[in-house]
């Protein structure tokens, strides 16, 4: 594919709705995200973020709508897409009885990860887990498995990642951690779309923003400049406590 042929947005949603029994759970979602961008999306619990983020990571499909990844369409194009992103949610996606190294080694070879060991070794450092790498996934604390979910996210350093309230379980330094390794939002690296809870730390973070409520996205546009009047604005238009 040519430089002039690429597809301009990383993810492009349009009309997506999902209905589970006769509950909807999104409705008509219409979201565009271009390449290199850091969208935080918020939202009160039950408006449907981690099924968008289910959607838009192949592990769910759309009843309705068309959901598009770099080009790609993930029911036809499934390997292809999975092979661009990276997800964090709230399953680990890990094997306890494994450890650290094998599932990473795992994963690794998944996606055929050229000098996969090297690579190992860089993830492990980059979430501070070097010296836990040859431990049984099972005997880790709930953070440093935490840490090890970012591990297995980006091991094969994804175009698109993907994070649903990564910063649950996290500690102070395992966020920062984690802010690091997604780098300066500006640097048109990797494109993100992260769920979350945190206003202060989803602004300091996304480089655009969006809120769902009841299945919609009822807001979204650039990061404003004051940012200290989105929380009113968040609780103006969802009725929940910033």
């Amino acid at each position: 594919m040519t430089e002039a042929s690429e597809p301009q947005w990383a993810i492009e949603l349009e009309g997506v709705t999902k209905t589970f029994g006769h509950r909807r759970v999104l409705q008509g979602i219409d979201l565009k995200l271009g390449k290199g961008q850091f969208l935080t999306l918020f939202g009160p619990n039950g408006a449907g973020k981690t099924t968008l983020l289910k959607t838009v990571a192949t592990l769910m499909r759309p009843t309705a709508g068309r959901v598009t990844i770099a080009g790609l369409d993930p029911a036809k194009q499934a390997a292809r897409v999975r092979q661009s992103l990276g997800f964090i949610g709230h399953q680990s996606l890990i094997y306890e009885e494994l450890t650290a190294y094998e599932n990473l080694k795992f994963y690794g070879r998944m996606y055929r990860v050229r000098g996969l060991e090297e690579r190992i070794e860089e993830v492990a450092r980059k979430v501070g887990l070097e010296r836990r790498l040859h431990d049984q996934v099972r005997t880790l604390s709930h953070g440093m498995q935490k840490r090890f979910s970012i591990a297995r996210a980006i091991i094969h350093d994804p175009a698109l990642l993907l994070l649903d309230e990564p910063e649950s379980g996290l500690d102070q330094h395992a966020s920062e951690l984690l802010a690091e390794i997604l780098g300066d939002p500006a640097s048109g690296e990797r494109t993100v779309l992260m769920t979350t809870h945190d206003l202060e730390r989803g602004l300091r973070w996304g480089t655009q923003v969006a809120i769902l409520a009841q299945g919609k996205i009822i807001y979204s546009g650039p990061r404003p400049e004051d940012t200290a009047l989105f929380p009113r604005m968040y609780q103006q238009l969802t009725g929940a406590k910033s």
